[in-house]
This record gives C-alpha cells, structure tokens and sequence, in this order.
C-alpha cells in the first residue's frame, strides 16, 4: 500500500487550495491521496426523534458532497495518475484524523488555513489543535499560497528535541520533492553555546547527508522574534518547526505569531514532532 497525503477538508476554499498542494506533492512523490471531512457529533440531527431516523441519508449526503467537491480538483487530467479517496467519518476533527492515522499509512496531513489576513474556518481554527494533539507531520498552507517549484526551505530549532523518522522523512520528502539540494537552519537559543552547538550539527548532517545544510544562529531570548527578524532578511518559502511541549519553538505556534510568518514571504509551514 503506497502511503498517503491526508487533506483535512470543510469544503472551503483554503482546503481546496491545500488539497491541489497535495496532489502536486503526491505527483511528484509517488503517493495517494486521502480526503477526509470530520462530521460534528450533532450535526444533522435536530431534538426530533423523527429526524434522526434519516441521519444515514444525511450522512450518505455528506460523502457524496466531499466526493463532488473534492472531484473540482483533482479530475484535471494532469493529476490522472494520483489516486485519491475521499472519507466522512462522524466526530471531532482531531478524533477523525487520529482514527485514520492509526490505520493508515499517513506520511503527511496537509490543512489550509485562510493565510495572514487571519486563521478562520472549520479547518483554519482546528489547526493550531491538530498540530498540538497529533505527533503527524503537519503541512499548512495558507490561502494565498501556491506550489513552488524550488522553495527555500527554512528548519528553525533550538537542538533541544530530537527528530523522529517520521520528522527526518518528512524533510527528505520535501527536498526530493522540490529538488531542492539546501536547506537553510535556523538555531535559536537564549544562551550560546559553541561546543554544543557544533556537536548538534553534525548530528544533523548524519540525520540528513544527502542536503547541503546552512546554518544561521540567532541569540535571543524569543524565539518567535528571532524567527521572525530572520526570515525578514533570508528568504523563506517553508518554515518548519519541531514542537515539543517544552521547547522556545514550540511556543511560537499561536495563531498572531503564525499570521505575523504569513504576512512575511513564508507561503507553508510544516510542523514536526519529536
């Protein structure tokens, strides 16, 4: 089984934008894609008993509703090649995903969100959850944003946390799949330290031999303003962040912070996990 590109969708049009991102990505990567709308628990149910007798009807109305709309972008014919599934389950968004996830070969869930005018919708509120609750490497895509073709890639760290497999692959994914032979690194820390510092990146250079790594140390005592201040000055296209519940880059993840990213030149976050 081929693994998967999960697109969260609630029909909007920042899902769809981030649903035509995967299929560009899944082209190039070789990989299925998924489309899945979490059905609230209440949703089409009102207090008459009656009306709960036709939920199954509401609910077959709903899958052939995300099967439409997901068919507006994915039946060009140069997406022919990538096979897609659309899926409603019933549930809270984060409780929909996680159920999928466990059974299924997930690489990467890829959500849109409205971009750096602000973070609303079904999908674009939930995703500030969905990166804190699931351990998924988390592609966003703001509204705004198309898919680049050689993106400057943009890895901020404070080398606390380690990456998982699922972290390194998702960042060898991305360089295969943009060609891009760099990535720039971002370490930001309170208090330098040389020795450590040094050591840190040559782990990270055994973790990703086949990328030329550059890297660029800020001290500061805010991560998100040195991210900030950075990116400012270097371009970046995707910014990716490791979140953990301790460290100063997770921290960054809040939603005036992610839009004060959007309003620079970043056009995609990804979001990765311990």
């Amino acid at each position: 089984m081929k693994k998967q590109l999960l697109v969260a969708s609630d029909f909007s049009k920042c899902a769809g934008n981030a649903l035509v991102y995967a299929m560009e990505l899944a082209l190039i990567l070789d990989r299925d894609v998924s489309v899945i709308h979490a059905i609230h628990p209440t949703e089409g149910i009102n207090n008459s008993t009656y009306n709960a007798i036709f939920i199954e009807a509401y609910y077959n109305n709903k899958r052939e509703a995300l099967s439409d709309w997901t068919a507006e972008y994915t039946s060009i014919p140069a997406y022919a090649g990538v096979q897609v599934t659309t899926l409603c389950d019933v549930g809270f968004l984060r409780t929909v995903i996680s159920r999928y996830v466990s059974s299924n070969p997930v690489e990467m869930l890829v959500m849109g969100i409205m971009g750096s005018t602000g973070i609303s919708g079904i999908v674009g509120s939930n995703t500030s959850m969905i990166v804190t609750k699931l351990k998924t490497p988390t592609l966003i895509i703001p509204l705004e944003s198309g898919f680049s073709k050689v993106p400057m890639i943009t890895l901020a760290t404070d080398f606390t946390t380690r990456l998982s497999a699922e972290d390194v692959n998702a960042l060898h994914e991305l360089t295969q799949a943009f060609g891009s032979d760099s990535m720039q690194v971002l370490y930001v820390t309170e208090k330098p330290d040389e020795k450590a510092t040094l050591l840190n990146e040559d782990k990270l250079k055994e973790l990703l031999p086949q990328t030329e790594l550059e890297f660029h140390n800020i001290q500061n005592s805010s991560a998100s303003t040195g991210i900030l201040q950075f990116i400012e000055t270097h371009e970046t296209d995707i910014l990716c962040l490791v979140k953990h519940h301790h460290n100063i880059v997770y921290r960054l993840f809040t939603r005036s912070t992610v839009n004060q990213v959007m309003n620079k030149t970043v056009k995609a976050i990804l979001v990765l996990h311990e």
